[in-house]
Parts: structure tokens; sequence; C-alpha cells
């Protein structure tokens, strides 16, 4: 009775499910969750106290491939602990046997040994939540040729004693989406001035050169005002600056001089603490938005730099960007967490590192990385690159004094083989729970 009665409760607080089409399905019956309706258009899974239940509402949709489709349901959820994990909603391709289908061609960075992707399950996002607790997770998707049918599944998974309403699903034709078209450059420089203006000012011809190369983002190297011999023997204590402050305000702008968005990093000094910071300012010349380096290496934490504590995200014209610098490229948590929080873009400014971290942080996090470093491209550590999202260096700095650009889509997904999919989307709803403060 400790097992029925939780049950008995929930079903009689719960309509017949019989809504539209939908049918309730679970991995097994012993794990199967209550199903119910709260009213029209809107379906209601909820859980006893025992772990693991697990179990999805259903229903098939036709659809013709190639074409565009856009799919959005609202949800509410009670008693839920993890949402990302626990009411996910989940698409998959179907063919006319009723089996998965592949990919329409194998994209040209999966080598020709590898078997044809499959067209995996897409995972819609999360979006905005109104003031009555609703939230809306929508997608737009393209069938691959092969589909007949997109079975949509709305799920409540591993949420002991929780509920989840979903509501007004939809899943209908849609226009193509325009492409999201950017050049990403970055600049493979080490300043020589002997003063921090000086050292700012050698980057003027090279940001210009990026503009003329039709960059909408350049990417510049770690602690620039200060990243010179001639500088060097200064304390930084006598250097860092506020932001805005000298050097954002000159590269401020060039930014707006040549219509472009700009990263760098310099040392900012706000009342008694100093930090490792990285700034993104705009095609007007604004500052949209800057980052405090949260990996802080013994050496500057010998010299007093605090570390960061947030991982910024930043809204752009042609999407989002986040930044790390330098001994953050060592730690996947730091990428990570920019990810989590939208990036699909991350710039790097960076003085040195293991060029094998520059590609893992972008392939495990399938986000375009750029990297500028003062290091010599002969000696094997670090590049001024950019990296897509499988982690290839798509373009590469090879001499010093010198601006590479890459054109991107960040409407395209990247696929892997085997069972990866879209996995940038995935993410959110796959990764596992980090131990909060630990």
């Amino acid at each position: 009775m400790k097992v029925l009665l939780p049950l008995l409760i929930l079903a009689s607080s719960l309509q017949s499910a019989d809504v539209q089409g939908w049918t309730q399905e679970s991995p097994r019956e012993e794990i199967r969750p209550q199903f119910g309706s709260a009213g029209e258009n809107t379906l209601v899974i909820a859980h006893d106290q025992r772990e693991g239940l697990d179990g999805w509402f259903q229903k098939g949709f036709e659809v013709k491939g190639g074409g565009f489709y856009r799919f959005q349901v609202k949800r509410k959820t009670s008693g839920v602990v993890n949402l990302r994990q626990s009411c996910l909603v989940r698409i998959l391709w179907q063919g006319a046997d009723g089996k998965g289908v592949p990919l329409d061609a194998a994209p040209e960075y999966i080598l020709p040994n590898l078997p044809m992707p499959s067209a995996e399950p897409e995972y819609p996002t999360d979006g905005t939540t109104d003031a009555e607790g609703w939230t809306t997770v929508s997608g737009v998707y393209h069938a691959p040729s092969k589909a007949v049918k997109a079975t949509v599944e709305l799920h409540l998974q591993w949420a002991p004693g929780g509920r989840v309403e979903w509501r007004d699903a939809e899943f209908a034709t849609t226009e193509v989406p325009a492409p999201r078209k950017v050049r990403l450059a970055t600049v493979h420089h080490k300043p020589s001035g002997k003063s921090p203006r000086e050292n700012c000012e050698e980057f003027a011809p090279l940001i210009a050169e990026a503009a003329q190369k039709k960059a909408g983002l350049v990417v510049l190297g770690e602690t620039v005002p200060t990243a010179s011999a001639g500088v060097k023997s200064l304390k930084t204590e006598d250097t860092a600056e506020p932001i805005p402050g000298p050097s954002t305000e000159y590269f401020a702008a060039l930014a707006k001089q040549h219509r472009l968005h700009i990263v760098l990093s310099l040392y900012e000094k706000e009342a008694h603490l100093i930090y490792n910071t990285a700034v993104l300012l705009g095609p007007d010349g604004t500052l949209i938005g800057k980052y405090r380096k949260v990996s802080l290496p013994p050496g500057e934490a010998a010299k007093g730099i605090a570390p960061g504590k947030d991982y910024p995200v930043f809204d752009t014209a042609f999407g989002k960007v986040g930044m790390m610098v330098c001994y953050d490229g060592f730690f996947p948590e730091v990428a990570r967490e920019l990810t989590k929080n939208g990036a699909e873009v991350i710039a790097w400014p960076v003085w040195g590192c293991n060029p094998l971290l520059a590609q893992a942080r972008a392939c495990e996090n399938h986000v375009f990385v750029i990297s500028s470093t003062f290091m010599k491209p002969e000696d094997g550590w670090m590049y001024s690159a950019i990296y897509d999202q499988g982690g290839r260096p798509i373009a590469k700095g090879e001499k010093w004094g010198t601006v590479v650009v890459a054109e991107v889509d960040l409407n395209q997904a990247y696929y892997g083989p085997y069972n990866l999919g879209d996995f940038h989307s995935m993410i959110a709803r796959h990764r596992p729970p980090v131990p909060s403060g630990k």
C-alpha cells in the first residue's frame, strides 16, 4: 500500500489522458508514471515518490522529407528538481519502414571510413517563462529527405514527487531559416611598444585589415596594453586601468570606425582589486560586456590578481558570444559554463596553451573558438586560430602580424558520426549534474 496509495491519489486528481491522439509510453511497466489531462490540450504526467520513474506522451506527425518544421509547446512543472533532464522534449525522424533514417549526406569533416551519420533525435530548447509559470519549449528543424514522420515525445523522467503539464503542442511547416553567417577573425601579433598606448596602437592596421576582409568579430591577445618587454618591468598595479578606460576607449573607437566587434584582454583596476579582464566591444563603439578571468595561474595569483566568478554570455548582431582568458583553457569547466549560458562563439585571448586543449574546448561543446596568442606557430604551443564546432582549426595565423578570417554559419548545426547528432543542443539535456559548490 505504500506504493499504491500515492498512485491512487494521483489518479483521482487527473482526467483521462485521451487528448488528440497522444499515446502514453514508458520503457517498462514497473517504472510507468501516472498520465492524465487537465483540460483541453493540456497533458499531465505525475510521479509518486519512487526513484527512476519514466514516461512520456507520444504523437506522430507526417512530414515531407527536406522540409522545415517548427515545434512549440508550453510546459509548467511542480516538484521537479532537474528541469533540463527531467522535462525534455524529443523529436525522432522515421522513414516509411518506421525506423530511423540517415542524414542526407555525410558532412565533409566525417572521415570516409566512418558510417553515414544517422539523423538522431532533436531536442527543443527552453525559452522564456511567463508570469503564470509556463515555459515555451521550441525549435526549427530540417527533416531528412527520407523521413516521412516525426514522432514527438513529451517527457517526465527521474523526478520523484514531480509533475509536468504540457499544453498547446504544435508541429507545423515553416519557412526556411535564413543563414546566420559571420566572418570570424584572429590577429597573430605580439606588441613591441614601450608603453600601453603604443602597444594598443600597433593593432590599428591589423584591425583595419580585418575590416577589409569583412570580419564581424576580431580577437586580439591577452593583456594587450602590457604584453611587451618595454612594459613588463612596470608593476601590474601601475598599469591596470578602469573599464571603461584609456585602452578600451581606444579600441572602442576602432570598433566603431571599422564597424566590427573586438575582443581583447587587459588588467582591470576596480577599487582595491585587479582582474585579468576580457572585453567585448561593439561596432557602434559601445562596451557590450566583460569577463573576468576565473582560472588564475600561480604567477598571477602571486601578484595579487583576483579571480572572476561569473560566466557571462553576450548577445551581438550575429549571435551569442562568450569569452575566456588564457589559463581558463586548461579546464573544461569554463568553456562548458559559457556553453551552458548560450555561447555559440567563444573568444579566447591566450598567451599560451596546449593547442590540443583548444581543439577539445571547441569539440566537447560544439562551439566555435577563436584564439589569439603570443606564441610562435613553430613552437607548437598554441596558435592564433579559428576552431570549428568539431575542433578543427579552419584558419590559422602562420606568421607574425597576420590576420586570418573564416566565414561560418551559426545556423548550421554540426553533426558527428554514429549517434552524436546535434550535440550542441543535447548538452543541456544530457550533461551530468554537478554537485553544487564543488
